[in-house]
Order: C-alpha cells, then structure tokens, then sequence
C-alpha cells in the first residue's frame, strides 16, 4: 500500500475513533500497515499538543467547532510536520509534503472550503517556525 493511502487509513481510523470512542485498534482495518497504526497512535497520543497549534493559528475556530475529518487531517499533517520521529518508516515527509498530502485528502473526502482552511492552518503553522 502507498504511502499516501496509508496515511488516509491513519486519517479515517482516527476520525472513527473520535467518532465512536472505541479503541484505536478496534477502528483499523484489518490489513492496516505499521506505518498507518504507528501515525494513527502517535497522532492520538499527542492529539492535545496538535490542538494548541490547530487553534492557534485557525482564526476565530475553536478546535470543537472543526468537522471530525478535517480535525483528523490536521492532526496527523502536524504530527508529521512537528514529530516525524515518533513514527516508524524509512524517510519522514518533509513539511510541505505533509501539508500537500492534507489538502489533497480534504479536497477528496471534505466539502469545498475545507481544502482552504486545512492549507491555511498548516502553512501557518509552518510560517510560524514551528516545525
């Protein structure tokens, strides 16, 4: 499985975990790959530091206003953004990567403006030096 993919399986296991509040592990796919459980954990586990960046720079949006999705996709880009050594793989994605792969999912799975605001929040995060 491409990586691309597997970090869409990462995306929609965690959104069904905000979703249902079931374990993580019971949200995987059956064939779900190391590198999808292992960024779908870390994104969990670091969810609430990925929060402070998302409202920080989401102007006017407080973090339970976001939809589950694209909250989903904003915290596994700055989870690859801010802590690529917190996941298993090869070669972490360089930032800008991360933020084309974000947008790109939104714009498959989200509505219209979604794609806009993911890209805003990340390059800013990304502007302001964090990563």
């Amino acid at each position: 499985m491409r990586r691309s993919d597997q970090r869409r399986a990462a995306v929609f296991a965690l959104y069904q975990h905000d979703l249902t509040r079931r374990p993580l592990d019971d949200v995987f796919e059956r064939d779900a790959g190391t590198f999808t459980r292992a960024l779908a954990h870390a994104t969990a586990d670091n969810a609430e530091e990925l929060d402070v960046y998302i409202e920080r720079h989401a102007k006017n949006w407080s973090i339970d206003r976001i939809a589950p999705l694209e909250k989903a996709i904003l915290r596994t880009a700055l989870l690859e953004m801010l802590h690529p050594d917190l996941i298993e793989g090869d070669k972490p994605i360089p930032p800008e990567g991360a933020i084309d792969e974000a947008v790109e999912t939104a714009k498959a799975f989200c509505g219209a403006e979604a794609p806009g605001f993911v890209n805003g929040i990340l390059a800013a995060v990304l502007r302001a030096g964090a990563v």
